[in-house]
């Protein structure tokens, strides 16, 4: 496929490409078979719907949970050998509190991930031994409810103080709310505290329990006593958009060549089974979660692990959708699992070990080859070179949703009991690309689409987000007749948009 790019100026509807490109593109496929290969797509996300089950969207459970605890419990797991020459095995030191109060189903939940949670903070435990130096880390992973709720693991892996080789130990706070920013300023002051002395943590985190849940972008205070500083005030921020905490892009991209990245991304819009593989925890970590981001602003509604503990990859075998990170010393075991229909990411070699083969023929193509085009140029798009580019890659993928929905609300009509109920029908067809209406003809079939117009249409007012401002702004360009709305959008992107004009 070979591609020409130059400045759409003939008018044409905005929606049919990403930032009023002329792709002119070479197919040597014929229709049928892009024919055929869509109406496969049709039959597996609908196949997939009836095994799994319907989930709540993530910001919707945190509603529902928002009168609650700041975070649930908080844990510090330790490595021991069971006997002499076994390997190290993680286990729960302390707990805090000790006793879990709530209903029956909530104490049974919590004292299974309680099981799980050593694994999750130590994976790698059988290649440890004992350091003199270890400079500290934070993660975070995911556990995933019955019923499809979300609890974050979030975790300061430090060696503690003292004389010769020690250990590492893991703190990890267990919370519903996903704001990786303001729990990993409560680590700090843990990790402050456990080198003066560990009886110091559990009365910090006693006060930050009984802390009142934060709003959106409130600012809450934690007083607590330190020796030698007297009461200390720490402020604690929850952020009116988290999405973009935690999100380390260029590690993404130094794992993953862009039209890479592009496959992984068509995948996880169609719900499919997708694995990471990699050689160091943090690089799963950041690249799961950077993945997840960029699907803003849809949420992904099923299994998500950013790192799995080798004692679990079973789980690899479930035929509902998933997104799954695996160090590489799973490989072996995972290449002996009967798992069909995966998209297996070697992250270390920046290749594909398993694929579908389709993963290019996904995304309707002018969009694809627009996308593409600006994450190559995104360092020399970046105003600011720290947080530009990561601006960039935001603003680009929103962009990419915009141009595919950023015309729903007009079709999201009042029904008697003030509820709103989308057009789907209507809605697909007002587009006039046939690749987009093809797309969306098969994406409108998947849980995050369902989620996310489900909460557009019970909420009665507007919800605020960045999407629904590009939407808004990308929505008011559409009568003048004029090519300049997304223009004025690239130049907040930066100065360097020249590239966009053909050489």
């Amino acid at each position: 496929t070979g591609f020409d790019m130059e400045i759409n100026k003939d008018g044409d509807d905005p929606r049919n490409s990403l930032f009023h490109f002329s792709v002119q593109i070479l197919i040597s496929n014929d229709s049928l078979s892009l024919f055929v290969a869509h109406s496969q797509r049709l039959v597996h996300v609908k196949s997939r719907l009836k095994q799994a089950p319907r989930y709540q969207t993530l910001e919707r459970d945190l509603i529902e949970y928002q009168e609650r605890q700041l975070f649930e419990y908080f844990v510090v797991v330790s490595l021991h050998k069971k006997q002499a020459g076994a390997a190290y095995v993680p286990e729960v030191t302390q707990q805090f509190p000790l006793k879990l109060e709530r209903s029956f189903k909530f104490m049974r939940e919590a004292e299974d991930q309680l099981k799980a949670i050593p694994q999750f903070c130590f994976p790698d435990a059988k290649d440890w031994a004992p350091i003199y130096q270890f400079a500290s880390e934070t993660f975070s992973f995911v556990l995933t409810g019955e019923d499809g709720s979300r609890r974050f693991g979030y975790c300061r892996r430090l060696l503690p103080s003292g004389k010769g080789k020690r250990l590492p130990e893991v703190y990890c706070i267990v919370s519903r709310l996903g704001c990786f920013n303001l729990f990993s300023k409560i680590l700090d002051e843990v990790e402050k505290r456990r080198g003066i002395s560990p009886a110091l943590v559990q009365p910090l985190m006693r006060s930050v329990m009984e802390a009142p849940f934060p709003a959106l972008g409130r600012t809450i205070t934690v007083k607590n006593f330190l020796p030698g500083s007297g009461t200390e005030v720490i402020e604690l921020r929850r952020t009116l958009d988290s999405r973009l905490e935690h999100v380390d892009f260029e590690s993404l991209f130094s794992s993953l060549s862009v039209r890479h990245l592009s496959r992984v991304f068509a995948s996880l819009l169609l719900e499919r089974r997708v694995i990471f593989i990699a050689d160091k925890l943090s690089t799963l970590s950041k690249c799961c979660h950077a993945m997840v981001a960029l699907l803003y602003p849809f949420t992904w509604q099923h299994t998500y692990i950013p790192v799995l503990p080798p004692s679990m990859i079973d789980i690899v075998c479930s035929p509902t959708p998933f997104l799954i990170g695996l160090l590489t010393s799973s490989l072996p075991r995972l290449k002996e699992l009967p798992v069909e229909e995966v998209l297996v990411v070697d992250l270390v070699n920046n290749r594909f070990l398993r694929q579908m083969e389709d993963e290019d023929s996904i995304l309707p193509r002018k969009l694809q080859a627009a996308l593409e085009h600006i994450l190559e140029q995104r360092n020399e798009l970046a105003s600011d070179k720290e947080e530009g580019s990561l601006n960039v890659v935001s603003e680009a993928f929103v962009r990419f949703f915009v141009e595919i929905m950023g015309h729903y609300s007009l079709f999201l009509t009042p029904s008697e009991r003030e509820e709103r109920t989308l057009q789907r029908e209507a809605f697909r067809k007002s587009v006039s690309s046939k690749s987009l209406r093809r797309f969306l003809e098969v994406f409108m079939e998947t849980q995050m689409f369902g989620g996310f117009i489900q909460e557009r249409e019970l909420r009665k007012q507007g919800v605020k987000g960045l999407f629904e401002v590009r939407a808004q702004e990308y929505l008011e360009t559409l009568p003048s007749g004029e090519q300049s709305g997304v223009n004025k959008f690239l130049k907040g992107l930066g100065s360097k948009m020249k590239f966009l004009h053909k050489k």
